[in-house]
């Protein structure tokens, strides 16, 4: 438990946010599964578990370092495990975690920026409003897709809602 607070005082001097320090698999998930993603930092053992059965219970987004000796980390590493040597250099923890930290914010954009994929009958309607502007108004299907994402944007609803306003005034 001492070396889990120097570690966390160490992450927190270095700008990092730390959730919880715990001393068992078992909080480790159950703080896991209050959030999408984010690093686990553990030793080989911990009170209920080892280092890999807690790598096969974490959500795929977590990603997970484990200290220990350079004998044992030679039996963990692979398998969505990142080994840091014993003895600890700080560099080495703050780099590693900083590396990390930024893989998970650019996979979180890949997840934002990500089109929602849409239901058969979300797109249907959509597909009918753009049919209404294009016979009444006139638009090219280009222009019909264009003028309802801009009005969803401006009205802050989404596309969806705004085909639906569409076909409501027909």
């Amino acid at each position: 438990m001492e070396d889990a607070k120097s570690i966390k005082n160490i992450l927190v001097k270095n700008g990092f946010g730390v959730t919880a320090v715990c001393t068992s698999g078992a909080q480790a998930l159950g703080y896991a599964d209050a959030f999408h993603d984010g690093i686990v930092i553990a030793g080989y053992r911990l009170t209920d578990m080892i280092c890999v059965e807690l790598r096969e219970s974490l959500p795929a987004s977590f990603e997970m370092v484990v200290m220990a000796s350079q004998r044992v980390l030679t039996d963990v590493s692979g398998g969505g495990i990142i080994g840091l040597a014993m003895p600890l250099k700080v560099h080495e923890l703050v780099d590693t975690v900083d590396m990390l930290s930024q893989g998970i914010v650019r996979n979180r954009k890949k997840r934002r920026e990500k089109p929602a994929v849409r239901s058969e009958k979300e797109a249907a309607v959509i597909a009918e409003a753009k049919k209404l502007l294009i016979t009444r108004n006139h638009m090219t299907e280009e222009e019909a897709h264009r003028y309802l994402q801009k009005h969803s944007m401006d009205n802050g609803t989404g596309m969806v809602e705004t085909a639906e306003m569409v076909l409501a005034l027909k």
